[in-house]
Formats: structure tokens, sequence, C-alpha cells
């Protein structure tokens, strides 16, 4: 159970919520583990599939507080709504955002900066902890190109050109990508980038940790209100989650490449775990998709301290607290959006 801001998230899967006076409690086997006043809060996301009593569910639609239901595994299923909905008010102001192209563009390069500067603390890291395995001078070389590049980034206000910045940047990060796999390195190396499809090892499960991490981002901001499909970086198009995409960009490198490394470097997939198909891509195979959910879970239990927050949470939430303060900005709470800035 974690309150950020004005939303209690309840993370366990088996806690049950109910309604007592002016109070939201969570059970556990039926015990009480939690009590938390209703009338400071926003919003309620609960994951699992032990559910919340009509009672709790009947006032938090009179009070407007927004109550989501959330699998285990993070996906969205369902949210409980009063008759006046203030997300009205907020996904008309994410629309009339996603018209004005100078608005658009002043959230879209914090994505960016967002994905570029965490990439680059992703090279810094590894030349701090591996410095006799990699190619030092070459890193460095690497992470100042993309430092020169955040400054670009930060004044960027064509959207074209952001586009071309952020292409050059992770350019040059997956240029260096496969210094980072430490292990294995007859099975698992990166030449390049191939998504659709995945034509080796390190590729199938980059692919499938972004699909992951689209749907973690897809449900964070259907948690909060907003829709997933009208982006402010990504345009339009018809079945694709734009906003979710944007969000996700700066969350790519820390929450999914390292993800992917760690996988390799601790020897956790190997390449029994895969299989090719007649056209050349290469999937995990039933095995290795149990063992990479399996971590991918674990991983999201992790706690780390949210750089904006200031409060400590699991990385699982990550998506939520972005998506969170994407809406707060939205909504004229804050001045600027800000992206998550890993170190």
């Amino acid at each position: 159970m974690k309150r950020l801001l004005n939303t209690l998230y309840v993370t366990g899967t088996n806690r049950y919520l109910s309604l007592d006076g002016e109070n939201v409690v969570v059970l556990e086997e039926r015990e009480e583990i939690g009590r938390i006043p209703l009338h400071n809060l926003q919003g309620i996301v609960t994951f699992g599939y032990t559910g919340a009593s009509p009672a709790l569910m009947g006032v938090c639609a009179q009070r407007n507080i927004d109550l989501t239901f959330m699998s285990g595994n993070g996906r969205f299923l369902a949210r409980v709504t009063g008759e006046v909905k203030g997300n009205v008010t907020l996904r008309k102001q994410q629309y009339r955002v996603s018209e004005n192209k100078e608005k658009s563009i002043s959230i879209a390069r914090n994505f960016i900066f967002g994905k570029v500067y965490n990439t680059r603390w992703i090279l810094e890291r590894a030349t701090r902890d591996y410095p006799l395995r990699l190619d030092v001078d070459k890193m460095k070389e690497k992470s100042a190109f993309l430092y020169h590049r955040l400054q670009d980034i930060r004044v960027c206000k064509d959207a074209s050109k952001l586009l071309g910045l952020e292409g050059e940047a992770a350019s040059v990060y997956f240029s260096v990508f496969d210094q980072l796999i430490l292990q294995q390195k007859e099975d698992f190396y990166f030449r390049e980038r191939s998504r659709r499809p995945p034509l080796d090892n390190v590729n199938a499960m980059l692919s499938f940790a972004y699909s992951l991490l689209a749907g973690m981002c897809s449900s964070a901001l259907e948690a909060v209100g907003l829709d997933p499909y009208v982006g402010f970086y990504h345009t339009d198009r018809p079945g694709r989650i734009s906003l979710a995409l944007d969000v996700m960009e700066e969350l790519r490198g820390i929450m999914a490449d390292r993800f992917v490394l760690t996988m390799i470097n601790k020897r956790i997939v190997k390449k029994e775990n895969f299989i090719q198909k007649e056209n050349g891509a290469v999937i995990l195979d039933d095995s290795g998709r149990k063992l990479f959910l399996s971590a991918w879970q674990e991983r999201k239990q992790d706690v780390i301290k949210h750089p904006f927050l200031n409060e400590k949470i699991e990385w699982g939430m990550v998506p939520h607290a972005q998506a969170m303060l994407l809406a707060r900005y939205l909504r004229g709470d804050l001045d600027e959006y800000p992206p998550f800035l890993w170190k």
C-alpha cells in the first residue's frame, strides 16, 4: 500500500478494500492493515482480483473518487466512476493540447530529454562499475555526445527536428550497447536494433520488454483518466497507444534495456530459451517467457527513490507516478511535466 500525492495505490494482490465511516480500510486475510481517510483522496488504484465492497464503490462514485481495478500484472481492468466525471475535463484538455503544436512539443521534448538523459547514465554507470571490461574512452565519448544533445533537445521547438535528435541519440547509444553484454557473448550479441521481426536473441528480449512496458504505461494512463491513444510526440494512428509510447520513451533504457542486460549477464536466460521461425524472427519459447515474466514481476517490486516526488516507490509504480504527474501538468497544477531522471 502506497500513497502518492492524493492517490492510494494498493499493490498486494490479495487485499480487499472496504468502507468504515469516512475511511477506506485495507484488509488482508480479513485483518486490517491500513486505513486512509476518504476526504483527501482523489483516486484509488488496486492491483489484484480480491476486489472492493459495494459500499466503498458507491461512496467513491458519489464523491468522484476514481476507483481503478488492475490485474496483478498491472493490466487495466475497469474503473468505477460517478455521474459527474472530472476526467472528461482532463481528456478534453489533453485533446486540445494534442492539437496545439507549440504545447505538444513542450511536453514531447521532456519525454525525449528524459530518454536521452537516462540512456546517458546507463553508459556512465557501466563505465563506473566495469572499467576493466569496457572500452571506457569510447563509452565516455558517446556519453559526451549525448550530453551535448540534451542541450539541443531542451530548447527544441520543432517536432521534426526533435525526431531527428532522438533518432541520432538512440543510434549513438545503441552503437555501444553490445559492450554492455558481459556474459554469454557467443549467444547474445547486438549489432543493430531489429523490430519487425526481431532477428536475434537480444532484440527478441528488447521487443518483449518494450511491449510489457507499453502495457504498463497504457494502464497507468487509463488509471488517471487520460486517453492512452492520443499522444504529444507520437502522432495519432488507429490502434496505436500513442501517449503510452510517449510516456515509455523516458523509461525504455532504465526499465527495459537494463532488465534485458541483467537477464543475460546473470545467465537467467540462455540460448536454449529461444526459437527461430521460418521468416527469420527470433522469439522466446514458453520456458523463456516464463523466466522473463517471473523476473520482470520481481524487478517491479524493487524499491527506488522517485527523483521528483522524493518518495520511495516500487519500480512498477514509476509509470503510474509519471502518468499522475502528466495529468497534474495538464490540469495546470504543475508548470512543466517533470520527466523521470534516473541516476
